[in-house]
């Protein structure tokens, strides 16, 4: 009788197939720094490829590598690429759970392997003599490469660099390249970060020449000495040669050192020295930042100044092509967070391009570099297994952390590694930190998943509430080791960008400004993670089939996926602008600070406006002195010209500008903007005077025709509506929705399970009496004794109709409401939409920073918000009127208070019931709500909800709304 099969858990570790072992590779060069600006040849190897996709690792067998292998009948894919975006399989997205089998290093034998070859010719030119090297930038996750039919070698690693000598292999003429990529493999249990899984080559490849008395590596330091405004220059180099800055006047040797007056290198002042590291067979151009950073009496320093970080997460993501990104969209991505006053990036959780560390050099942003190492799906069995505590997977950690720093080292823009994110604690943590420090002690070690902050000289949290972090910058926080208490702290992820959304920035951004030791913060995140799909608009976790997913949690960014940018970005610009304009002390003045952590104002101009009612009556330059980083001041404003108009509300505002173009913006960019009132708003006087008269079925008044059963308004005017009815239900947000794993976050959960989802309407009475028609009511979810009793108060001159609402609660009340106000239905063509109030962007009660009072003009498509899962969007706070027009009329409606002002072309039940942008499908109405109370924001999809003073608490309520139809 033949025995059993042994079964695949049983091998041991020397059978396993490589894309199964720990180890991080064979064959491969030693790290070094990369992406030089070298005079050396290049050929690039990317473009279109043949490719086979296969199910399993072993579908095939090697066959394919050898150089007469006819790959006629394959496809063709691009590289740099994913081959699930190129119609081979299909992307998948998980938050934290790996979508195998926890059994490492193991992997399924579903295993979907693509083989990829490149046929290439070696340029006639090619140089002689030397060596040359085959450069993968990123390969998602195991690749096994041959050239010319033999094997290199293969590696893992997705995010990092790879690099082959392969000056004997290659011919002249006709080369062939093929590498084997497996979807999964060992290294995949490192790479668990939240993102969609998406395999393949998507990287540049290049075959670098690399001349005789080249060098192999080389590690510039450059620090710079604020005490003395001095820098020193330093240039390691593996091979002899001459380090020359010709700006500098600089011609030394290799290893040694130059020290001389420079300006230094700052987020805010990007100053770049162009030089050279000449060697016997090639020139590589340097670009020197001089900036030292270091952790000193509890803070973060660079150049001796504190550091205030306004920064974002950012994975790299396109719509179209997932990871593999092209350098105008990298360049995009940092000329919006310029203009948008972020000034530094976390690169969450792998490192970048290097293209992109580039662009931070030149524009200026502060770059916390993360390690390519996430293991979070092990929190789902208690971490047993974690790799970073396992000493079989220490070399691939090291291997990592290595390929991390011999890469970037060279960039001034870096100032801080980071080990990692979200993969426990362990020894082999440990050991990456200890090889970090000792290759470069002139950055700090940053790493979130360790409160005792053992291997870190930062204390670092996510979503860390407003109460916490003042408790922290108050030197509160007792409950770890007195070491910790002495670091500088930072929110490495706050201010969930999920949706609508987040909400509390601007709380936050104060507290990082009172409090030193709180050094700011990084967005999560930078961009929604949308793929492009035609069936859905974009598409999220679940829409390709995935059994296992995390839904849309993949769309929470401060951009769109097509980048455009949503209004959390707005408000993020506005609460973290470096500089600050407010009402000063006294009447008609504006208090100025500089909140740099470098500059001083000179670089800014600086202009006033004044307007009544949204109009600008007049406006002119305002002299500021050139405060230096924390100096205030307060500016008397030019006097009002003249009266306003009658009852108008009139206010300056404030702009500073840039008064020269930058690298990132044109001359006139606005940097902050400030309002201070000079005449505040007086109450509109209710319509009144009119008494109603009954006429074929109906209840007249002034322009007004109402129902006389039900009391709705039928028309204004001459223009048709329905409603207006009291309603407090909203389409949730993804923060309303909150977080699974903290029930106690999904408020919209409980809003749904109360019934304010499909509140029940009453009309309990329809008088007319005392000029007035008087509607009582009560609304109130089923199976419960909750309601909320209405009355609606109408009242007319003749031309115009007001609508006076009481609002009172029966019963005890534990919720906060989503919205109260009044909806009502308008015909299609009412489309044009004019507004005084907030604008031109959408703002509640915790978000729209961005928003500024003024007249705007928007189609009621405009006014949409069109986030990824749609949900309540496109709110105008505090709006004193609003009209909506066909062009010959408009329906003019004005507030008493200010309220939130809303129009879409769905209703609010369809906006709930829609999961993705396609699912929005134009209707016969406009349908418009008039808000007197939102609910806040928050940010509790994933961190803390809406804060007590942003809440919509149930309790008595009295507004009112005047119409009002205009011709022409």
């Amino acid at each position: 009788m033949s025995s059993a099969p042994r079964a695949k858990a049983a091998l041991p570790y020397a059978a396993l197939p490589y894309y199964e072992q720990t180890a991080p590779g064979t064959g491969c060069l030693p790290p070094r720094t990369g992406y030089a600006r070298t005079d050396a040849a290049r050929l690039p190897l990317s473009g279109g490829w043949r490719f086979r996709l296969a199910p399993r690792a072993d579908a095939h067998d090697d066959s394919f590598a050898d150089p007469a292998y006819d790959s006629g009948d394959w496809d063709r894919i691009e590289v740099p690429g994913h081959w699930v975006l190129q119609g081979h399989g299909a992307p998948a997205y998980t938050n934290t759970p790996y979508p195998f089998p926890l059994d490492p290093p193991r992997v399924p034998d579903e295993n979907p392997t693509g083989d990829h070859l490149r046929v290439f010719t070696l340029p006639a030119d090619w140089p002689a003599g030397g060596e040359s090297v085959l450069r993968f930038e990123g390969v998602d996750s195991c690749a096994r490469v041959w050239l010319n039919g033999v094997e290199l070698g293969e590696f893992k690693g997705s995010r990092l660099p790879h690099e082959f000598a392969v000056g004997g292999l290659l011919r002249t003429g006709r080369n062939v390249l093929a590498v084997r990529v497996h979807q999964w493999s060992a290294g995949s249990y490192l790479e668990d970060q939240d993102q969609w899984w998406l395999p393949g080559i998507f990287r540049e490849v290049n075959l670098w020449h690399r001349p005789d008395g080249t060098a192999a590596d080389h590690f510039v330091h450059a620090s710079w000495d604020h005490e003395r405004d001095e820098g020193t220059l330093r240039v390691e180099s593996t091979v002899p040669g001459r380090v020359r800055v010709p700006e500098l006047g600089l011609d030394l040797a290799t290893g040694e050192s130059a020290t001389l007056p420079v300006e230094p290198w700052s987020a805010e002042s990007p100053r770049l020295y162009a030089g050279e590291l000449a060697t016997g067979g090639e020139r590589v151009g340097l670009r020197v930042g001089f900036r030292t950073v270091a952790v000193e009496g509890g803070l973060l320093k660079a150049n001796g100044r504190r550091v205030l970080f306004r920064g974002v997460n950012r994975h790299e993501f396109h719509p179209e092509t997932g990871r593999a990104l092209d350098h105008e969209t990298m360049r995009a991505d940092l000329l919006l967070m310029k203009r948008h006053n972020i000034n530094a990036v976390r690169t969450s959780h792998y490192p970048p391009h290097p293209a992109f560390l580039d662009l931070c050099d030149e524009l200026g942003l502060w770059v916390i570099d993360e390690c390519d190492l996430e293991t979070h799906g092990f929190h789902a069995v208690g971490w047993r297994g974690n790799p970073v505590t396992e000493e079989r997977w220490t070399p691939a950690l090291l291997d990592r952390i290595a390929r991390t720093v011999e890469r970037d080292k060279n960039h001034p823009s870096v100032i801080v590694w980071s080990l990692g994110n979200e993969c426990g604690t362990g020894a082999g943590l440990s050991a990456m930190a200890d090889w970090a420090r000792r290759r470069d002690p002139g950055r700090p070690l940053h790493y979130e998943g360790d409160r005792s902050c053992a291997d870190t000289d930062l204390y670092s949290r996510m979503y860390a509430d407003h109460e916490e972090v003042g408790r922290i910058g108050r030197g509160e926080d007792r409950d770890g080791p007195p070491a910790r208490a002495e670091l500088p702290f930072l929110l490495c992820e706050y201010g969930h960008a999920m949706g609508n959304g987040p909400g509390g920035l601007a709380e936050y951004q104060r507290l990082f400004e009172t409090y030193p030791r709180c050094q700011g913060g990084f967005v999560w995140e930078w961009i929604d993670h949308g793929l492009a799909d035609p069936r859905f608009g974009f598409a999220y976790g679940g829409d390709f089939g995935e059994v296992l997913h995390d839904g849309n949690f993949v769309c929470d960014g401060l951009v769109l996926p097509d980048r455009t940018p949503s209004p959390g970005l707005d408000d993020y610009k506005r609460v973290i602008a470096p500089v600050r304009i407010e009402a000063g002390e006294s009447t008609g003045t504006v208090r100025i600070r500089n909140l740099h952590d470098v500059l001083d104002l000179g670089h800014l101009t600086f202009s006033w406006a004044y307007e009544a009612e949204g109009e600008e009556l007049s406006g002119g330059r305002l002299e500021v002195p050139p405060l230096e980083p924390g100096e205030q001041a307060e500016v008397k404003l030019p006097p009002a010209p003249g009266t306003p108009r009658p009852g108008g509300e009139s206010y300056w505002t404030v702009r500073a500008v840039l008064s020269e173009p930058a690298d990132w913006a044109p001359r006139g960019h606005e940097i902050a903007w400030g309002q201070v009132q000079d005449t505040a708003r007086r109450s509109p006087a209710p319509a009144t005077g009119t008494a109603p008269r009954s006429a074929d079925g109906g209840l007249l008044l002034g322009p007004g025709v109402l129902d006389a059963r039900t009391g709705e308004l039928v028309s204004v005017g001459g223009v048709p509506v329905r409603g207006p009815r009291v309603e407090v239900w909203r389409a949730p947000t993804d923060n309303d929705n909150g977080a699974p794993w903290l029930p106690e976050t999904e408020l919209a959960r409980r809003w749904r399970a109360l019934g304010l989802d499909r509140m029940r309407h009453r009309v309990d009475a329809v008088e007319s009496a005392d000029g007035a028609v008087v509607v009582r009511g009560r609304l109130a979810p089923d199976a419960s004794d909750l309601a909320l009793a209405t009355e609606l108060r109408w009242t007319s001159d003749g031309e115009r109709l007001t609508v006076a609402v009481r609002v009172t609660p029966e019963g005890e009340w534990r919720l906060p409401l989503p919205r109260l106000g009044l909806g009502l239905a308008l015909p299609r063509t009412m489309g044009g939409v004019r507004w005084f109030g907030a604008g031109p962007g959408e703002s509640y009660p915790d978000t729209g920073g961005g928003a500024r009072l003024g007249r705007w003009q928007r189609e009621v498509d405009a006014l949409q918000t069109r986030y990824v899962r749609p949900q309540e969007n496109g709110a105008r706070a505090g709006v004193r009127w609003a009209e909506l027009t066909d062009g010959d009329r408009a329906l003019r409606i004005t507030g008493d208070p200010e309220f939130w002002f809303t129009a879409r072309r769905w209703s609010t039940a369809e906006l709930d019931a829609a999961r993705h942008l396609t699912d929005l499908v134009p209707g016969d109405s406009v349908w418009v709500n008039l808000d007197h109370g939102q609910h806040g924001i928050g940010s509790a999809s994933c961190g803390p909800g809406v804060l007590p003073a942003h809440r919509l608490r149930v309790a008595r309520a009295r507004f009112a709304f005047t119409f009002e139809v205009l011709r022409g």
